[in-house]
């Protein structure tokens, strides 16, 4: 046992023996580091209590070390791990995360505000819905003196005057029916960092006024409190409207919009940034890769060619459901066209094919002409559905095999 002391120190060790000679005990417990020595006769029961107790002890002093441990540590390691997810952050929402193309437009857009992100400037962002304003915000954030401190966002155009009073100002309890308990407000959250207000064009005129003290003074009451509070706030605001033509019209307070406006940042529609988008939909089908736990290889040639060619209305945020809504659909290894809706495909600018086809035979707006571009138009979109498949497509136009081959050769479609 000696031995085994020097070899496994961790183990408990005990003996179970007939000799009672109180300096073989002693010699045991000291040199042996014996935990136990049991004396015969023995017990079943006193045996198993002395395993039990041992088992414990064992893990109570394993926990012990590793404890220990820790907390000479914990302060440097989660330190560390803070810092690790700083950078982590700064480089998935900086100026390098928005995905774009030497040739992007919103190239010019990234170098107005990286050069205004250090200084404490408000900065209004406008730009139609789905474009990555909020994305442009936090890159401002992360690239600002304000980076280790909260990033805090609000929708204004959400919701009625008082719910947004008390979301960014908070309350007291007892201040209206309903409020329990105190609760922070948005800019007390976002103290010594950055708020962002998105759709700050949809707020009233009464709570413009209580939102411009807060921009001049730096400080704002919640509701039901006696006293003001100061807090130290960096405001990056966002609209789709036009905020110039409602200050003339008057139904936005111009003191509050030059408050806002120190830096205005237009941001580009998708439609703008039609060469941005291959590498937008790859980013875009990775992240809904993770989400749906559903894996492909990427787009056919011909599909990315729709997405590219579609304008996009609804912008990032319309593209993002149609690749989601895609990979869900999808039964094979790449996304192909026919996974897209009829509006995606019957998309005018898609049909360059049809456009040449016009030029060639120098269309002077008659009927004939008129029809046989609709006739083009119609049948790329349901060859593409159908994956070219003419048996199908044929079936639903209402034409016979023959009669659809004659007319892809008249029109000179092939795929892509």
């Amino acid at each position: 046992l000696k031995g085994l002391r020097t070899q496994w120190p961790d183990t408990l060790r005990i003996i179970l023996s007939g000799y009672t000679d109180a300096e073989d005990i002693i010699a045991g417990v000291n040199d042996a580091g014996i935990y136990q020595y049991l004396v015969k006769p023995w017990q079943p029961e006193q045996l198993l209590l002395t395993l039990h107790t041992a088992a414990r002890v064992h893990r109570l002093q394993q926990d012990n070390q590793r404890l220990s441990l820790e907390l000479r540590t914990a302060e440097p390691v989660l330190a560390k791990r803070v810092e690790a997810k700083r950078e982590r952050a700064r480089a998935d929402f900086a100026f390098g995360g928005l995905i774009r193309t030497p040739e992007s437009p919103l190239n010019a857009v990234c170098t107005l505000v990286e050069k205004i992100a250090p200084h404490d400037l408000s900065v209004l962002i406008r730009g139609e819905s789905g474009t990555g304003k909020e994305m442009l915000a936090r890159a401002i954030h992360y690239c600002s003196r304000r980076a280790d401190r909260p990033f805090v966002v609000e929708h204004c155009g959400a919701l009625p005057d008082q719910l947004l009073e008390a979301e960014l100002f908070g309350y007291k309890r007892g201040a209206f029916t309903g409020a329990y308990e105190d609760r922070q407000g948005r800019f007390q959250q976002a103290d010594g960092g950055t708020i962002f207000l998105d759709e700050i064009g949809d707020t009233s005129p009464v709570f413009q006024v209580k939102l411009l003290r807060v921009l001049q003074e730096g400080e704002f009451r919640p509701l039901g409190a006696a006293r003001s509070q100061t807090v130290d706030v960096r405001v990056v605001a966002a609209t789709h409207h036009d905020l110039e033509a409602e200050v003339r019209a008057g139904t936005f307070r111009e003191d509050l919009y030059y408050r806002l406006a120190t830096v205005t940042v237009q941001v580009p529609p998708l439609r703008a940034r039609a060469m941005d988008i291959p590498l937008l939909a790859a980013r875009l089908l990775e992240a809904s890769q993770k989400a749906l736990g559903k894996l492909v290889d990427g787009f056919t040639t011909e599909a990315l060619a729709c997405l590219v060619a579609y304008p996009w209305p609804g912008n990032v945020r319309e593209l993002q459901n149609e690749i989601v809504r895609m990979l869900a659909l999808a039964d094979s290894t790449r996304l192909g066209a026919e996974l897209l809706p009829p509006r995606v495909l019957r998309s005018p600018a898609l049909d360059q094919q049809a456009d040449d086809l016009l030029d060639l035979m120098a269309v002077t707006g008659g009927l004939k002409e008129r029809m046989e571009a609709l006739e083009v138009r119609v049948i790329k979109e349901t060859m593409i559905r159908h994956r070219w498949n003419k048996s199908r497509a044929a079936s639903e136009l209402g034409l016979s095999r023959v009669g659809l081959r004659s007319k892809l050769l008249r029109y000179g479609l092939e795929r892509a």
